[in-house]
């Protein structure tokens, strides 16, 4: 593909500092005040909720709920901390100065930098639209942001957590991850159009002053969003657990390649950060591993709210286009992986 340049050239650039959020606000109750008033709310009266509904069933919904959030939470806090800290400090010309000129040889280079600079789904997204308005080859920007949720330390480790004693879960991860990132971004770069493309223009690199409350900013947006889908995953996976006939989850985990799809559409639904996605998946214990490897491969590529992001950054030409052949790719690695490692 040839060098990138229409969608570069001639594009205002607006000297002003990025708008920083006031700490001087009203006094009200926004998401975290009312996340805090829930968590004081169910801890101080714990005991009265559970003599009201205790239930063998509902205790064993709460112990799975409970299980996956506790086990969860460190790495949710780590990696928004991590993700908001490269929001706020790294510039986005890091990138461009580390990568080749050819979009063929950038993309595995940009893949693999993935690993050393950690971040969310949602924050990878106004990363690569950063990358690309400032010139970088769209294939490696996309690759990135492919990469950058799904093989960071922050998930690998998680990973390993969450499956004690199955290293070859992390192994499979990683290589169906960035195999995944990976030939997205050469299929990119061979049959892409810049058409399909409008990325926002933004600046990227904050102020000196600015750059304490623009990581306090992206902390808050980032832990209350990704919390808020790693409870709704843990409800689905506790409800999935206990409500759920068993016939009807070992019958579809008895289908192999009807399991491994049922997974990757799960993951596309639940929307679960990649920093947790691996405690939902080790719960959900009448499917394959090969079929839990696919919920953690497919979930932070392609779900719902990173198609809505990814319309809103680069239009709804390329999120429909590129979310459908994610998908299709990331399950088709997951198959091959899960074969020959797991």
């Amino acid at each position: 593909m040839s060098e990138w340049s229409p969608l570069t050239a001639e594009q205002p650039r607006s000297a002003a500092p990025p708008e920083v959020p006031s700490p001087d606000r009203k006094h009200g109750f926004g998401a975290l005040e009312l996340l805090v008033a829930g968590l004081l709310v169910l801890f101080l009266g714990h005991q009265w909720v559970t003599g009201l509904l205790h239930a063998p069933r509902l205790d064993a919904w709460a112990t799975v709920f409970v299980a996956i959030c506790v086990q969860a939470t460190p790495f949710l806090v780590l990696g928004t901390v991590i993700s908001a800290a490269i929001a706020a400090l790294v510039p986005a010309s890091f990138l461009e100065r580390a990568l080749p000129r050819n979009p063929a040889l950038a993309v595995p280079v940009a893949g693999v930098a993935g690993v050393i600079l950690p971040g969310c789904e949602c924050a990878s997204v106004p990363v690569a639209g950063g990358l690309i308005a400032r010139g970088v080859a769209p294939a490696a920007a996309l690759a990135f942001l492919l990469s950058a949720p799904a093989i960071n330390p922050i998930v690998l480790t998680a990973t390993a957590v969450a499956f004690p004693g199955h290293p070859e879960m992390v192994l499979a991860r990683l290589v169906a991850s960035l195999a995944t990132a990976l030939v997205m971004g050469w299929l990119w770069a061979a049959f892409g159009r810049p058409e399909w493309l409008r990325p926002t223009t933004r600046p990227t690199t904050p102020d000196e002053s600015g750059r304490w409350a623009a990581f306090r900013a992206a902390l808050e947006h980032d832990f209350l969003q990704s919390s808020g889908f790693l409870v709704i995953g843990g409800l689905t996976a506790a409800t999935l657990n206990v409500v759920v006939p068993r016939q009807i989850l070992s019958g579809l985990a008895g289908l192999p390649g009807v399991s491994v799809l049922v997974m990757a559409l799960l993951a596309v639904v639940l929307a679960v950060c990649s920093e947790a996605d691996a405690f939902v998946a080790a719960s959900l214990t009448a499917f394959s591993p090969t079929a839990r490897l696919a919920f953690m491969v497919v979930g932070p590529m392609v779900d719902v709210k990173l198609v809505a992001l990814q319309t809103g950054t680069f239009g709804r030409a390329f999120a429909w286009r590129f979310s459908s052949v994610t998908f299709a790719v990331a399950v088709l690695c997951t198959a091959l992986v899960g074969w020959l490692v797991l």
